[in-house]
């Protein structure tokens, strides 16, 4: 025996005398004090299961540990049982899969608990099915009350858009306000027009569209920024119904398996700056206060009220609890394709005098967030088209320069189309590009008609290239827009099988289910 180990020996009979020589210690209920070896004792078990841990070095494991919701290990069994003790249930998964809480990375908590309680038009594929949810609607409402929902999409009816005409008959003494799907366009009847003061020679507000007929006449659709025209007349939503739609929503994203979301707000373009801040200060903290949270959240809020956000910040930190964390500042560099919104470097097919809006300007856009930046704060911007992307690439890629490198995590959400080079530069410099797949199966039927073939399949949701050029993907829903549901989004991402076809489109985009995983789990 060298005297390395003798050295070992003694130290451990040293330590042992040490133990065994302490007197006992009295505590105030009598019971005594002793030393004990054992290790934390966990609540729950659960084994022979294939459990993803998102972790390279250890893929997959069979067992995990937990107490008071947290994990204490995972591994093997025979790593893990010994942690089993008094108390312990086990549960045998008999191979099932168990996978990480996922992470929706970009939604609208409050409006689809909102949009619970009113007209729901998600997946109305006809315009008479159209016409009779709102008469419904009309039919349990009192004359002169508004009739709220939304969730169009008008490609699912062949493309044509709603007019007035088409509810009048049906909303005499109802005003009618329903939003796309993609809250970027918005319908009202004739007595909501008439409420709002829009009429024949109201003009378009800077990045927004009052839709007309060739003689000039409101269709009743309005579009992007001119939605501030409606907005002021919709009665506010009080705080116990949006303190309801939190909780709706939190409960439904639950029986989803989403426990974390990144929480974009009340805020479209042409909606006021106020209303995801009163949500947080009305909605969220009362519900943190009040032990009513079921999910975490991770909160942006207007890009114009970055000074606010940071006052906050500096007093109470990011992580106002464990519940809430302070994310950062959210802004639009255009609207959407479903709209004819977005913004591209060539015409939409069918409209060749229409390149799509720039709803921010930029010169504000870059100071705002050059200001944010300096403080800290992330900065999330709202990019559907290719030159839209550009646009906030390049903008970017200034503020890099004159702010400094830092570990800051821009965002740009959606990155929808991309034009050429640009997947490279989202890898360069490191911006985390926010994408919704199942926003591939709402506008597939329309991408073509819109954009032409050839762009459509060049710059449409490159999630592999994006990929393949080191840019961080996470995946989210966007939900109320599309439904808040991973698992169909993963399938989504991994097959990109559009309805009513049995074959991926643009294939070489499709991305692994390890990728898919981890987009979704952080």
């Amino acid at each position: 025996m060298n005297s390395f180990h003798y050295i070992l020996l003694s130290t451990s009979i040293a330590l042992l005398a040490i133990f065994v020589s302490l007197p006992l210690l009295r505590l105030p209920n009598n019971n005594h004090f002793f030393f004990s070896w054992r290790p934390t004792i966990a609540d729950l078990v659960l084994s022979n299961g294939v459990i993803y841990t998102s972790d390279d070095s250890l893929p997959f494991a069979d067992s995990m540990a937990v107490r008071n919701g947290r994990i204490l290990r995972v591994g093997n069994y025979s790593h893990v049982k010994e942690l089993v003790g008094y108390g312990t249930k086990e549960l045998n998964l008999m191979g099932k899969i168990v996978v990480p809480g996922f992470i929706d990375s970009h939604v609208h908590l409050i409006p689809g608990g909102l949009q619970m309680s009113q007209v729901e038009l998600h997946g109305v594929n006809e315009r008479d099915e159209f016409v009779r949810r709102v008469k419904g609607a009309v039919r349990n409402s009192k004359p002169g009350s508004w009739i709220l929902g939304g969730g169009w999409n008008n490609d699912l009816w062949g493309g044509a858009l709603p007019m007035t005409s088409w509810v009048d008959d049906v909303t005499p003494q109802n005003p009618v306000w329903l939003s796309r799907m993609d809250g970027h366009m918005g319908f009202a009847n004739s007595l909501a027009l008439k409420l709002a003061g829009v009429t024949n020679s109201s003009e378009d507000p800077k990045g927004g569209t009052i839709m007309r007929t060739s003689t000039g006449e409101p269709t009743g659709l309005l579009v992007d920024s001119a939605m501030q025209i409606m907005l002021p007349c919709i009665p506010e939503v009080s705080v116990d119904e949006r303190r309801e739609a939190l909780l709706k929503a939190s409960n439904f994203a639950v029986t989803r398996g989403v426990t974390t979301v990144v929480d974009m707000g009340r805020y479209y373009p042409g909606t006021s700056v106020e209303f995801s801040w009163q949500d947080f200060s009305d909605v969220y903290q009362w519900a943190d206060a009040s032990g009513k949270m079921r999910i975490r959240v991770c909160l942006f809020f207007p890009l114009e009220i970055w000074s606010r956000l940071h006052d906050i910040i500096n007093k109470v930190g990011h992580a106002m609890s464990q519940w809430i964390y302070l994310g950062g500042a959210k802004a639009f560099a255009d609207g959407s394709l479903g709209s004819s919104s977005a913004l591209f470097y060539e015409p939409y097919v069918e409209e060749p005098e229409n390149y799509g809006l720039q709803v921010s300007d930029y010169e504000s856009l870059i100071n705002m967030t050059l200001a944010a930046d300096n403080y800290g704060l992330q900065v999330a911007i709202h990019a559907i088209g290719d030159k839209a992307n550009d646009l906030i690439l390049d903008m970017y890629d200034s503020v890099l320069t004159i702010n400094g490198m830092r570990d800051r995590r821009f965002r740009i959400e959606h990155a929808q189309h991309l034009a050429h080079g640009a997947s490279d530069r989202f890898g360069k410099l490191k911006i985390v590009a926010s994408v919704q797949p199942d926003h591939l199966l709402d506008d597939v039927e329309s991408i073509e008609k819109k954009l032409g073939l050839d762009r459509a399949q060049k710059e449409s949701y490159l999630f592999q290239t994006l990929l393949n050029s080191k840019a961080q993907l996470a995946f989210g829903s966007d939900w109320p827009v599309a439904d808040i549901n991973p698992l169909r989004s993963i399938r989504t991402a991994m097959k990109r099988i559009p309805p009513n076809s049995h074959d991926s489109w643009i294939p070489m985009e499709c991305v692994s289910l390890d990728d898919a995983l981890k987009a979704f789990v952080g």
